[in-house]
């Protein structure tokens, strides 16, 4: 095997995954072992999580990435969400370590692009004057700051958190 063949074999185990859903019984079912990959949806500009069949290249899972907090890492080779459009459990358990981390990072990066792109929305922007009169970061504000942080949408808090860090920043 040469050094280019053998360098895509790793990559390929690294993404090693078997496909689990969870049944009625609350028992996980075995869909069946491929590879994960993240990369856009047919005909749409939406990034999603593909399982194709390590032995028939069939299509295992198709799960469009949402904005949402559904994800979860467990242990360091499964990484398991409700999937909303199917009222579903879905879990993908890793064959390696680095191959789980390596697609988590790439969820994450786009949950976070998902994220910043709702911040350009016409409520973020009316929202934004608004986030521009929070007062300093002081013991005595605190407890008006974590009421606007609790009671805003996650776009919203992630604005809130780079105002005060820049804030903070500023009193440093």
């Amino acid at each position: 095997m040469g050094a280019q063949e053998k360098s895509q074999a790793n990559s390929n185990s690294m993404q090693r995954v078997k496909v689990y859903r969870l049944n009625d019984d609350g028992k996980w079912d075995d869909q069946g072992t491929g590879h994960v990959t993240v990369d856009y949806l047919e005909r749409s500009e939406d990034l999603g999580l593909y399982v194709i069949d390590e032995e028939d290249n069939e299509t295992l899972l198709l799960h469009r990435i949402t904005p949402d907090d559904i994800y979860r890492k467990q242990e360091d080779t499964i990484i398991s969400w409700r999937d909303p459009e199917f009222s579903t459990e879905l879990a993908l358990s890793f064959q390696e370590t680095a191959g789980c981390s390596y697609i988590w990072d790439h969820i994450c990066n786009v949950q976070r692009s998902l994220q910043f792109s709702t911040l350009n929305s016409e409520t973020f922007h009316s929202m934004n004057s608004e986030l521009r009169e929070l007062p300093a970061v002081e013991l005595s504000t605190l407890p008006l700051i974590l009421k606007t942080v609790s009671e805003s949408g996650i776009a919203d808090q992630m604005r809130l958190t780079e105002l005060i860090l820049n804030d903070k920043e500023n009193v440093v």
